[in-house]
């Protein structure tokens, strides 16, 4: 079997990894680079479990071909805190009980976390269409769009915007 070698940068840092061409980006984060904070739920793209961000767009991991990362910028769930301290919006996750059984929370984080950097100030309806392509199981979704709401409250309040 063929292999590939991947040089991109990773949640800040520049990662080189090896894999096959048909590997997608989720198996290699997980298998290749030891992140496996983000999470397989369809393998289809349809469930967003898998959500990175690809050079700031928010993608399906599991739909995307690790060899397709090369050269690129890459945001996965555990680059969104810092060390041990999480960020606002992981903060106001925990804080408003908006998960259960933690699989589709990366995705939803990975694709909040998107919406902020593009829109400081969402509605509910803004973000509840940012969070479609997201599928949760275990919980309602108001929590999640709540804590939402309340993180990009707070990081308004933090910035001064």
């Amino acid at each position: 079997m063929s292999r590939t070698h991947v040089n991109c940068v990773i949640n800040g840092d520049e990662i080189d990894f090896l894999t096959s061409d048909g590997e997608s980006l989720l198996n290699a984060l997980r298998d290749e680079v030891g992140l496996t904070g983000t999470k397989e739920g369809c393998g289809t793209g349809d469930c967003g479990a898998c959500s990175v961000l690809l050079d700031g767009a928010l993608v399906c991991s599991c739909l995307v071909f690790a060899p397709e990362a090369e050269g690129s910028t890459i945001v996965t769930v555990e680059g969104l805190a810092d060390g041990d301290h999480l960020n606002t919006l992981q903060q106001t996750f925990l804080e408003g009980a908006a998960l259960q059984c933690g699989v589709c929370t990366p995705g939803f984080l990975i694709a909040a976390q998107a919406l902020l950097d593009k829109n400081p100030d969402p509605t509910e309806t803004e973000v509840r269409y940012a969070l479609a392509g997201n599928l949760c199981r275990c919980t309602g979704y108001d929590k999640i769009v709540r804590s939402v709401l309340d993180a990009a409250t707070q990081m308004r309040e933090t910035t001064g915007a």
